[in-house]
Formats: C-alpha cells, structure tokens, sequence
C-alpha cells in the first residue's frame, strides 16, 4: 500500500480528490511561491523599493521559469524549508544577475510558504463551494419529492417518532448551507497574505512595508492582516475548522446511508454500489463507507494540527513542519468526501414500501409517544405514560397493534393517531424550509 491513499494509483478511484488534488503538489507548491515572489517584486517596483526594471524582469521570470522539485531537494532537507533552494534555482534560471539580485526583497522563507498555501487553500475552498452547491441541489430536489413520504426516525438505532424522508434529506443538508454561506466571513478573516520578514517586524522591508503587504495582498486577491502572524495560527485554524464542520455533516450523512442499507432495513438504495468477492447477494455501500474512513483521518489529522498551532517565540520549526503535513492531507479528505457525497446524493433513492413495513410492521408502537400524550388530554400525565407502557407490553406479549387495544379500551381515540402521515410533527415543513434555502443561495 502507497504512504497515502490520495497518492495511489491502486486506491485513486476509491479516495479520488479531483482537481484538488493538484493543488497538494509539489509542482503547485512551487508555482504558487513563484507567483508570490513575482508578485511582491512588481509591487516593491511600483512602490520604487526595487527598481522597476528589476521588478518586471522577475515579475516575467516568475511566470515561465520552472523548478523541478527534486532539484531543490537537497537545499530543503538542509535548510529545513524549499525557499533558499528555490531562489538559488530561479536566481540561475534568470541568467540576469543584475535583476536577480532584487528577488525575495526583505522578504522570509515563512512569508512566502504562507502566502502560497494561501493561494492554494483558496483554490481549494472555491472547490467545496461547488461541490456543495452541487450536493445541496440534489438533496433539496429528493427533499421537494419526497417532503411527506413517511419513514421511521431512529435514536440510538432504534425506532423513535415517524418522521419523513424529506426531512430527512433537508437534515443532511441544512448543515452544509450552514457552511456554504459561512465562506465569504470564513475568506475574510482567514485567506491572509504574510509579509513580516524575518522575526515578524518587517525591518527588511523598509519603510513602505506596510504599504507593500497592502499592495501585495491586492495584487493575489488576498486580504491584509495588517499584522504579522507567522506564529498566529488562526487563519489555517479557522479554515480547518470550517473544513471540520463539513466533513462532520457528511460523515452524518454517510452513517445513516450505511444504517438504512443494513440487512432487513433496507429502506434505501445507493445506486452504485459495492460487490463482496465471495457473497454475490451483497451490494456494499462503499460511498458511505468511504466517507465514513476519511472522516477518521480528518479527524485525526485535525488533532496534528491543533498540536501545530502552538508555536515557540517567533517561529518554530517543529511545529511548522507538522502543519505541512497536516493541511493538505485535510483538504484531501475534504475533497474526496464531497466527490463521494456528490455521486450519493444524485443516485440514492427511497423504498417506499420498505418504509411502510417498517412503520407498520412493529404493532404501531412507533406510535406510543402520540398516544401518552393523546391519553393526557383525558388524565395526568403520568397516569397517561403508565396506561400507554401497559398497552405496550400488551401488544407484543398478544402480537396485536398498539392501536387496536388502544382504541378497543378508549373508543374516543382518532384514528389518525396511528397514521404515520398524520404523525410526523413539522418533518414537511422542515424539509420545505430546506428547499426553500437551497433555491435562495
């Protein structure tokens, strides 16, 4: 088996990422410093920090010139970061010493490193934004057509209260309309250029350094923190906290889709679905399962990075290195749940009749916590509980539903007590008031 799932050949259709996984590269990692050093020489030629010949030869230089990462591979593991070894290789490259000499101007190795995975983790988060968008359509589509379709609601894995399969939907996606619309605060306060030199104070860069990072968030669609915060890890903090947030909503998701597959469950199909290499009877749910898998490996990824943010004085390698390794590993689980849950929500289908049984088929006593409280219109409460568990024990001691007795003893009783489609609380409104969000975003 390869170190990591996202880089194998063999398990790339099982945990795909998609386009995001070109952005955990090292060629994207290396492109996106390069934007960064262009981009900071031509605001520091504009701005007369270099010259502005300088500014444009490096500018140009950063945009066809390439790297090989394994060329800068040795100055990295020497230096602890790729920035030295990348200048050394781009400086080379230019072949116009002159100019050269104006790269990386009062700039760090860390302001650099920051600034790209920003550009990357962008990327990466316009991503999600259309993977959800995509996921919350087809979940309020199955909501809107299946808003009253009565089902079993569980707690504990065990049957509760009637509820609807609309409902259900609407709950699986309310959560990420959540998150859909936190992104825009979330890019704000989070998607940070870093331009504070070499122990954060900016002494390099001059008096315009202020007015340089300004200028070179502009330049990247970036936003100015106005502030160092090399050792401040907020920022990443709070996208991981974003991304956590998701990958929670579609783990929910996908555990219920396993629990509704079980064997005599069975009230929901996925569509495509696994085969068992010795049982020919099965179909596995994998999607689900898949998910399920990477939100144990976000999760523990997101402990990593929790540890990393704890940063010693101005800097601090150790924990710097774990973050590298955490981030992308975070947004890879991201991304290849949210291709999962995409291919779910548009193939999962509801088994009406299955649903049906399952209401029926346990002697109504789905239906007990209606009855208590119909009952405590007529006596205490209490009393309502105990004549209602009595009832109870009678039906499955004489294997006949809890209506029946129910009304045999309190002839007053509606019918409509023991229907499922007149006992699911505000499900149809819950699942209407779900379309009604995903039409607006």
């Amino acid at each position: 088996m390869a170190a990591s799932v996202f880089d194998s050949p063999l398990y790339a259709q099982l945990f795909p990422t998609g386009d995001a996984g070109r952005l955990f590269s090292d060629t994207a990692a290396i492109r996106a410093m390069l934007l960064v050093e262009g981009a900071l020489a031509k605001v520091q030629g504009t701005l007369g920090v270099i010259p502005e010949m300088s500014a444009a030869a490096i500018h140009r230089a950063s945009l066809e010139i390439q790297v090989d990462p394994g060329a800068i591979a040795k100055a990295t593991g020497e230096n602890g970061v790729s920035v030295p070894g990348l200048l050394a290789q781009f400086r080379a490259e230019m072949q116009a010493p002159e100019f050269a000499q104006h790269v990386h101007w009062g700039a760090t190795s860390q302001d650099i490193i920051d600034t790209a995975l920003m550009l990357r983790l962008r990327q990466a988060l316009g991503l999600a934004e259309a993977d959800l968008r995509a996921i919350i359509a087809s979940l309020a589509a199955a909501a809107d057509a299946n808003s009253t379709l009565p089902m079993p609601a569980r707690t504990y894995g065990q049957h509760a209260t009637p509820t609807s399969w609309g409902a259900v939907l609407a709950e699986w996606g309310m959560p990420l309309i959540d998150a859909l619309e936190e992104l825009e605060a979330l890019r704000e306060t989070s998607l940070y250029v870093s331009l504070s030199g070499a122990a954060g104070t900016s002494s390099a860069l001059g008096p315009k350094a202020a007015e340089t990072r300004a200028a070179l968030a502009k330049a990247l669609g970036l936003n100015d923190p106005k502030r160092s915060w090399h050792v401040d890890r907020a920022p990443i903090l709070r996208i991981a906290d974003w991304q956590s947030r998701v990958m929670a909503a579609l783990s929910h998701m996908a555990q219920s889709m396993v629990g509704l597959t079980m064997t005599g469950i069975e009230e929901i199909a996925l569509g495509a679905s696994g085969a068992s290499s010795t049982m020919p009877q099965k179909q596995n749910p994998v999607g689900p399962s898949a998910i399920i898998a990477l939100g144990h490996q976000f999760t523990g990824q997101r402990a990593t990075l929790q540890a990393a943010a704890s940063h010693q004085h101005q800097r601090d390698g150790g924990a710097w290195f774990a973050e590298w390794m955490a981030v992308p590993q975070l947004g890879l689980c991201l991304a290849s749940g949210l291709h999962h849950a995409k291919t779910l929500v548009d193939g999962v289908a509801p088994h009406p009749v299955r649903m049906h049984s399952a209401l029926t088929g346990a002697l109504g006593l789905i239906h007990a916590e209606a009855l208590s409280f119909a009952l405590a219109d007529t006596m205490p409460r209490p009393e309502a509980q105990g004549v209602t568990k009595r009832l109870c024990r009678e039906a499955q001691d004489k294997q006949v539903p809890l209506g029946d007795l129910a009304r045999a003893d309190y002839p007053q009783l509606s019918a409509d007590l023991f229907d499922p489609a007149h006992q699911m609380g505000h499900a149809a409104a819950d699942a209407h008031a779900f379309i009604t969000r995903a039409k607006a975003l």
